[in-house]
């Protein structure tokens, strides 16, 4: 450890240096983050949950998802403003802390570790009730228990991350090609049987069963909204790509890119996806737990590529999990950076990893383990709603930064960014009401609900937790950057 200096002034030398004086290395290239950000948006919420969505919305939706995807970028190119302006690993929890204030960055840091180590949860618990697949015996009992696949992953991704940030770019450029092969694969198939007309699906496929099997909407457009919740889960994780920033080799040129390709994966990936799936196969054969990708290749009579798509889901779990393990360590060493977290946080290993952050992180991975072992049947549904909101507060902060950012810019307090959000800031106040009414239908979902009893426990926590650290250290409770 060198010596900690306290700078409480941005000097602009972070918008230049994208992260300078942050200790870490620039091991993130080009490729690895553009895939890093195609697979941020496709992960467990697509492949599992959108088995749940279609059975509660039938074809609408795929609306639901384009009109959340057109969400999504214009929280992205807000966050894109952000990130061209001043490039820091911290990411929107310190753009929160500069813009909204240092208990707004407080908040958002400690809430969106939270919500990775939730997530990591979530995932790894999918990854091992995926294993069923290939684990059970004839009679349908399983060779291994499920909490001993959630043990194996969980060290194994851990491991990984303490190796080098190379060796995690990797793993998500693995990762992502695997999905997006997969996808891409689907589409084709799909689009082979609407052509060609073959296999046990091709005498029965048209684009009429989006709209020939009670209609497009065959629940009514109140179904479709309170899909809403499960969309925009499937959708978290794609603002990743802004905590990359300290470790990217050129976020300048890097960044934008791979935030504008937000669109065009979402009309992809989602909205491209399900159109060809729900036109071979009506949307009243899909069942919730039950990913829409496998249960289209069954009923395809394609069972090797049930199979194939099994493996795929496995690997959209695994993907998710090891960016939680790469993030939760980073916004640990934010927090203690600025004063906000205990200061061992702070610490780097010799190839610049934060090895006691994310050794923490994992530690409380842990827990997936024990769900596993005592519910197994239920693990995953206990934590997808509180990820759900704790995952929202990060994008409220992004949108709200950004408009105060561009309202100081505007006023020729800051330099302006070279990546403007296009249609700020009323895109970003759309955004920002989309938000609002997603909450409230969350209210409304007898399952969702828990979520927001918890969030208030959590920020009473934190509120109290910030309390004591202003009264311990006032100089340190986020007022003052600390650059080591």
């Amino acid at each position: 450890m060198t010596s900690v200096q306290v700078d409480t002034q941005h000097d602009g030398k972070d918008a230049e240096g994208g992260g300078e004086g942050e200790g870490y290395q620039r091991g993130l290239g080009a490729r690895q983050i553009q895939m890093i950000a195609i697979g941020g948006a496709i992960g467990t919420g697509l492949f599992l949950g959108a088995g749940k969505g279609i059975s509660k919305a039938g074809p609408s939706l795929i609306l639901a998802y384009a009109i959340a995807g057109l969400v999504i970028f214009f929280i992205m190119r807000a966050l894109g403003e952000l990130l061209m302006y001043r490039p820091v690993s911290g990411s929107f929890s310190e753009y929160a802390r500069e813009f909204v204030g240092p208990f707004a960055g407080f908040v958002t840091g400690w809430t969106y570790w939270l919500f990775w180590v939730v997530t990591g949860i979530t995932e790894v618990t999918a990854a091992s009730s995926y294993m069923q697949y290939w684990t059970k015996d004839a009679s349908g009992v399983l060779d291994q228990p499920q909490w001993v696949f959630a043990l194996i992953f969980t060290v194994v991704l851990f491991l990984a991350n303490l190796i080098s940030v190379k060796l995690f770019g990797e793993l998500e450029f693995w990762f992502s090609m695997v999905k997006v092969t997969a996808i891409i694969g689907m589409i084709l198939i799909c689009a082979g049987i609407l052509t060609l007309g073959f296999s046990d699906a091709g005498d029965s496929a048209s684009v009429t069963l989006l709209w020939s099997e009670g209609g497009f909407f065959p629940k009514g457009v109140g179904s479709t909204l309170m899909t809403l919740q499960m969309v925009m889960f499937a959708f978290l994780a794609v603002e990743l790509v802004g905590v990359t920033a300290g470790e990217s080799k050129d976020p300048k040129t890097v960044l934008p890119k791979a935030i504008n390709t937000v669109p065009w994966r979402i009309a992809v990936f989602y909205v491209g996806a399900l159109i060809m799936i729900l036109s071979v196969v009506p949307w009243t054969h899909f069942q919730p737990g039950i990913s829409p990708f496998v249960a289209a290749f069954e009923k395809m009579g394609l069972s090797a590529g049930a199979a194939i798509v099994n493996f795929v889901v496995l690997t959209a779990a695994l993907s998710s999990c090891n960016s939680g393990m790469y993030s939760t360590g980073r916004m640990l060493r934010d927090l203690a950076l600025n004063g906000q977290g205990p200061k061992f946080f702070t610490k780097l290993t010799k190839n610049g990893l934060p090895l006691v952050g994310t050794s923490f992180s994992a530690a409380l991975m842990l827990v997936g383990v024990w769900i596993n072992y005592e519910y197994p049947g239920k693990a995953f549904d206990y934590v997808v709603s509180f990820a759900t909101i704790s995952g929202m507060w990060a994008w409220i902060m992004i949108l709200v930064s950004q408009l105060r950012y561009r309202a100081k810019a505007d006023r020729g307090e800051l330099p302006e960014s070279t990546f403007k959000a296009p249609g700020a800031p009323w895109t970003s106040w759309f955004a920002l009401a989309f938000i609002g009414m997603v909450i409230v239908l969350m209210g409304i979902d007898e399952d969702a609900r828990v979520s927001l009893y918890c969030a208030p426990l959590w920020a009473a926590v934190l509120g109290v937790a910030y309390l004591v650290l202003k009264s311990r250290n006032p100089q340190g409770a986020g007022f003052a950057r600390k650059r080591v």
